[in-house]
């Protein structure tokens, strides 16, 4: 079954940030993963509190345990370093329905 990994992110350093974004970019597809929505330079709030600054990041796996392998790489650990102090983010794992 399908999972999807849903990250919002405030960033703090958008140029820098895109060292991180690149990097895990170029290792999201070795586990199987592929972005559905990648920053969202065009979206509308529809209900509730939440302003524009904040990106939307949204991949799709084939199953949670894809998801989290990559997660708990090794690779993805030393890439996840570029991040910090540049964006904080929120991220959610969720199975999607079955086909």
């Amino acid at each position: 079954m399908p999972a999807y990994m849903i990250i919002v992110a405030e960033l703090e350093d958008p140029d820098g940030f895109r060292e991180y974004a690149q990097a895990a970019g170029n290792l999201i597809g070795k586990f199987g993963g592929e972005y559905i929505v990648r920053g969202a330079r065009r979206s509308v709030c529809l209900e509730g509190d939440w302003p524009d600054e904040q990106k939307i990041v949204i991949s799709k796996w084939p199953s949670l345990e894809a998801a989290q392998a990559f997660w708990n790489s090794r690779e993805y650990g030393e890439i996840r370093k570029l991040r910090e102090g540049r964006a904080r983010v929120r991220v959610r794992l969720v199975e999607g329905a079955g086909s």
